[in-house]
């Protein structure tokens, strides 16, 4: 039933696009058919997967990165209450700049290169997982903490059976809201400084010719991948750590 109307919904779209396109009679609002033809065209010769190819990998990399540092930040943060004092105001700062600010700062202080790029992610990334973080490790149940300490669990014994179980969910739900952020933010440093990428082409195709086909096909596919990532993997994850729910 959910796939159902969600396949209806789809069609819905795509037949109300139709007929804006048809009756807008402009390349400023291309057909599906002409969007589709473009990805078509564009994965004949290389250079549409080239480009999805480049920027997956750099929204892999600086993914990890920033999830491996938030999350160690935000278990800090919510088991020392000196140390979140001290580090709250900088998160909110980071948190509250603009995504293209700390872009271009790292642009200007690191150089148009790949160290840049990841940095730019990690820094808009890496606050929101703190915070998601934090606010797990600040909800640790005391009933198991005594049970640990009772039984002298060692420290990789208690990270191993009540730490890590009890942040798993919050572990996903940062993953899931910073992928999204992520690509997003990736987009946006190609499309400044970068010589590939999906924002590279969405940049080419806007300042070379304003091709609207070319630019929502490069949209269309990469969001279908990142949603399928989303699906495929992080939401069955998500079910995975609640099933005791």
């Amino acid at each position: 039933m959910g796939f159902a109307t969600r396949l209806v919904s789809v069609l819905v779209l795509l037949a109300g696009w139709q007929a804006a396109a048809t009756a807008a009679g402009s390349r400023l609002l291309p057909s599906p058919g002409a969007i589709l033809a473009f990805i078509a065209s564009e994965s004949a010769s290389g250079d549409l997967w080239w480009n999805v190819g480049i920027t997956l990998t750099r929204v892999g990399v600086s993914f990890v990165i920033a999830m491996v540092l938030g999350v160690l930040l935000g278990i800090a943060l919510g088991r020392s209450r000196r140390l979140n004092l001290v580090l709250d105001t900088p998160l909110l700062v980071l948190l509250n700049t603009p995504a293209l600010v700390i872009t271009v700062l790292a642009y200007i202080w690191v150089g148009l290169n790949e160290g840049a790029a990841v940095l730019a992610v990690v820094l808009n990334k890496l606050p929101n997982v703190a915070v998601i973080l934090r606010e797990g490790a600040r909800g640790l149940d005391p009933q198991l903490e005594e049970m640990a300490r009772t039984y002298r669990f060692d420290r990789r014994t208690w990270i191993a059976h009540v730490l890590v179980p009890q942040l798993q969910p919050f572990a996903v739900a940062a993953a899931r809201s910073g992928l999204s952020l992520a690509w997003k933010i990736v987009l946006v440093i190609e499309l400044l400084g970068r010589p590939n990428g999906v924002g590279f082409a969405i940049n080419y195709y806007f300042v070379q010719s304003l091709n609207v086909a070319a630019i929502v096909g490069y949209s269309v596919v990469f969001m279908s991948v990142m949603i399928a990532i989303d699906i495929l993997v992080l939401q069955r994850l998500e079910a995975h750590v609640r099933r005791w729910r």
